[in-house]
């Protein structure tokens, strides 16, 4: 037999293959624990809020609500989107916490294969030479040696199945940091514009009741009326001045919102933002689908779902611990008395030193440790169930509210637009009922605020109409892009994320 073969020869090979068919065997066992089973928590039917305004029960285009802000035809809007998908920091720092669960499942699918440690020494060894028969003796010594955990109940594959749902929940938490951030940077962008339309508002009917000052001192001047009048215009004409800066602090906090949900610092759009542009328009039909197709492209709900996931595969990892576990060891060693004797006996088998060995281990008494820990999974995975029912119902109520809310608010828009319409042309009546001395100033004073007040109301009104819009897409799970899907462990689309928009 060549000499490279000789370390083979006296190899217990019917001990290993034993060892090989009881791996065998065993590795062939069903994990044990619970395997997930996808609650029936969605509901079917329709929305019951009814369907106004342009809401429609009609299929959503993944596409369009993908990008939902592109309805809003609003190109600043768009450009503040593209630049805070790259730039936000909570999007940062989801995207980091997937890398770090990425590397955790990575750690844990480790354990499926053996473990290799190498280790190497030298030693100098002197005795006493006061008697002249003092010797020195010096050793060297390499090796390496490995240990294998063979999954016999599933304890490592359950480990994985945990560390692989969990890191598709903080994948669907990605997803939901881009819904919020997406519909919170619109409703941000909106405000700007909604408070720019009041700063006007409030300017025009400075302007009004500036000119109603003037004439009060004409018509004192002329000795038609008393100070009487000339005061009420003071008074209405700086209550009015009053109200500028509230709307430019407000629009100062808009602006710097929008700039830090950009990544940006507070401050650094108001140059961009300073312009004013007309709120954009609603579209003519909105399809808001149904219940159980928005709960499945919700990220939150699909989070939920994923940590119910991999708590139930926990259970199972707990569970593992009451059955033996069998690991594999063996190592392989040299020894020589010198550096250069160490490498030729490294190169020759026949000096390896080696071993092969199986042990089986069992838990025989732990003061009920194993079995407590079960439980405590077990009610992990109770709250974990809860949490997603919570996260279902939480959600309904959303689409429900935002439906309505949607709806109404269009409504009342219709009333407020006739009723300052109504107002100016009464404001117009009074200014010359009472330039023609047919009335005394309070009407007119009255006319000026019902005015500013109207219109005021009509611009947040209007504001809020795109705002609930904003809302309703958020709510419907917009804002993410699904670009490759498959089954996921839960029966719902698992799915990729796209840099959106």
């Amino acid at each position: 037999m060549p000499k490279r073969f000789f370390f083979l020869s006296d190899t217990p090979w019917s001990d290993i293959c034993l060892i090989f068919i009881f791996i065998t065997l065993f590795t062939g066992c069903k994990a044990v624990g619970p395997d997930y089973k996808p609650p029936d928590l969605f509901p079917e039917g329709s929305w019951h809020a009814p369907m106004q305004k342009g809401l429609a029960q009609a299929p959503v285009a993944p596409e369009q609500l993908a990008q939902w802000w592109t309805v809003l035809d609003d190109p600043v809007l768009t450009e503040l989107i593209s630049r805070a998908v790259q730039n936000n920091l909570d999007v940062k720092l989801a995207l980091e916490r997937i890398r770090q669960y990425r590397l955790l499942k990575g750690i844990e699918e480790a354990d499926r294969l053996p473990t290799v440690n190498a280790s190497g020494g030298a030693s100098w060894t002197g005795t006493s030479n006061e008697d002249g028969t003092g010797t020195t003796t010096k050793s060297y010594s390499a090796g390496l040696d490995a240990s294998w955990e063979i999954d016999l109940f599933g304890r490592i594959q359950r480990a994985i199945e945990a560390a692989d749902a969990t890191l598709s929940a903080k994948q669907e938490a990605l997803r939901d940091a881009l819904v919020s951030l997406v519909a919170d940077l619109a409703d941000s962008y909106i405000n700007v514009r909604t408070a720019q339309i009041r700063l006007n508002v409030v300017r025009q009917s400075i302007d009004s009741q500036a000119e109603s000052f003037q004439l009060t001192q004409w018509q004192n001047q002329a000795g038609l009326t008393d100070e009487l009048d000339i005061h009420q215009a003071r008074y209405s004409l700086e209550n009015a001045k009053a109200q500028i800066p509230a709307l430019e602090s407000t629009l100062s906090d808009a602006m710097n919102r929008v700039a830090v949900l950009s990544g940006l610092a507070p401050g650094t759009l108001k140059k961009k933002l300073a312009s004013p542009r007309p709120l954009p328009a609603l579209p003519a039909t909105i399809a808001v689908g149904l219940p159980a197709d928005t709960l499945r492209r919700r990220p939150d709900i699909r989070e939920a779902e994923y940590e119910l996931v991999a708590q139930t595969a926990q259970v199972g990892v707990a569970t593992a611990d009451l059955y033996p576990k069998l690991t594999l060891s063996g190592s392989i060693g040299v020894d020589a008395l010198s550096p250069a004797a160490l490498i030729d006996n490294t190169l020759d088998p026949s000096h390896w030193a080696r071993s092969l060995a199986a042990s089986l281990s069992q838990t025989l008494f732990d003061a009920g440790s194993i079995r407590k820990n079960i439980e405590v999974q077990n009610s992990l995975q109770k709250q974990a169930l809860i949490q997603y029912e919570t996260a279902i119902l939480s959600a309904l109520e959303e689409v429900e509210n935002s439906l309505v809310a949607y709806a109404k608010e269009q409504i009342r828009l219709e009333h407020l637009t006739v009723a300052a319409q109504q107002a100016l042309i009464a404001e117009n009546l009074a200014k010359k009922k009472y330039e023609s001395g047919l009335i005394d100033f309070t009407t007119v004073l009255t006319s000026q605020q019902t005015v500013l007040s109207y219109e005021s109301d009509l611009a947040t009104s209007q504001g809020r109409c795109v705002s609930n819009l904003i809302t309703l897409y958020k709510v419907l799970g917009g804002g993410w892009t699904p670009i490759a899907s498959d089954a996921s462990k839960g029966g719902q689309n698992k799915s990729q994320i796209e840099s959106t928009p």
